[in-house]
């Protein structure tokens, strides 16, 4: 217990004494249900203790006073404003309780003693930068980003809403990881917030917010990757048909171009045989012009119809030699041909295996770009 000497005294030192506090404090006095003074750390935000306030109907206070003896509690943050440590110490004036002196300092988390320093780190390690912050249960109390990322339409005081990631936290005390479209923070984000306990209780949340645009862009990629894909496949479905018929097309004309020799060859075994008509003919001839020789006169017609037949057979036989010159040119370009056929043949048949094994690359790409879609998604 304190008389009104000593509350006087620590008035006097008061200023002193909160500001060897880095977190701040509070000394007050309340007096027949007001503040009668009240001193705070300049960065202390506790609108609502000054001098002549109305003090309310503090228990707290009541039970000092009734008690004559020291209280300390945890004050949570709806009755400060924040979290506070409050000492309750009563004062005595000629033996009757006559007010109550208040001690208090901010209750603060070890992430809060450290926020700075440790943001500082944090940015450094994410590549695409990072909004990190600290709430309460109600309100945004801190945050960190740079340049590379931020999320200026969460500023500290903002109050969380029902929707937010933190307040999630808050009710399930779990830590919540979810991805936030554009149309909530003008940039797709993914959003990590793990619940502060105290005393097994949640006092608030530490968060921590970052661009999605490195999924964003292997899911543009394999996206692009995948339709491309798909365009290489449908390409090359195509030229394997299309090699596929143009190797049927190269055997038909293979086996055509032999079929052509091989009438060439027949052609060759007639004009053969013509010749030796047209031989057997001309002698055939000679025997009858020398039968109607010695006929004499009888036998001159048929004399000339023997010469005649000579002249048909050596015509017959200049014809022959000339159809062999061009059969035997036929027959080179037969083979000629053949070679060409063959080659092409072959080079169908390598065209057809080659385009196979493309298929199989092109599907497997397919395959990787569908992975490279799986990434994105998780990441």
């Amino acid at each position: 217990m304190l008389n009104w000497s000593e509350v006087n005294a620590i008035k006097t030192i008061a200023p002193i004494l909160v500001g060897t506090y880095p977190q701040g404090a509070l000394i007050t006095v309340i007096r027949q249900g007001k503040y009668s003074w009240a001193v705070k750390s300049p960065g202390l935000q506790i609108d609502a203790v000054h001098e002549g306030a109305d003090s309310g109907a503090d228990p707290e206070v009541t039970q000092a006073m009734l008690a004559g003896r020291t209280l300390t509690r945890k004050e949570p943050a709806n009755v400060y404003g924040v979290r506070m440590l409050i000492t309750y110490i009563p004062i005595v004036d000629n033996g009757e309780m006559q007010g109550c002196l208040i001690f208090g300092v901010p209750r603060v988390n070890a992430l809060e003693i450290a926020f700075k320093d440790l943001t500082s780190i944090l940015l450094q390690i994410f590549g695409d930068g990072a909004y990190i912050y600290l709430t309460d249960l109600e309100y945004i109390t801190h945050r960190c980003a740079d340049e590379r990322f931020d999320l200026p339409t969460l500023p500290v005081g903002y109050k969380l809403t029902d929707k937010a990631v933190a307040t999630q936290s808050i009710k399930t005390r779990q830590s919540t990881v979810k991805e936030v479209d554009a149309s909530m923070y003008g940039e797709v984000c993914l959003i990590g917030n793990f619940p502060l306990l105290e005393d097994n209780e949640v006092v608030g949340t530490f968060g921590i917010a970052t661009p999605k645009r490195t999924s964003m862009k292997l899911r543009d990629m394999s996206v692009n990757m995948h339709e491309g894909m798909s365009q290489i496949a449908a390409a090359i479905e195509e030229l394997a048909a299309s090699s596929f018929e143009i190797h049927e097309s190269e055997m038909n004309l293979n086996n055509n171009v032999q079929e052509i020799s091989k009438l060439s060859n027949d052609i060759n075994a007639i004009l053969n045989f013509i010749k030796q008509i047209a031989e057997e003919t001309k002698m055939l001839g000679l025997n009858a012009a020398i039968e109607a020789a010695r006929a004499g006169e009888a036998g001159r017609g048929f004399g000339v119809v023997a010469e005649e037949i000579r002249k048909l057979s050596d015509e017959s036989k200049e014809t022959v030699t000339k159809i062999h010159a061009l059969t035997g040119q036929i027959q080179n370009k037969i083979e000629e041909t053949m070679k060409n056929s063959k080659v092409t043949l072959q080079s169908s048949q390598e065209q057809a295996a080659a385009t196979e094994e493309v298929t199989a690359q092109v599907e497997e790409l397919n395959g990787l770009a569908e992975e490279l879609d799986k990434i994105a998604q998780v990441i």
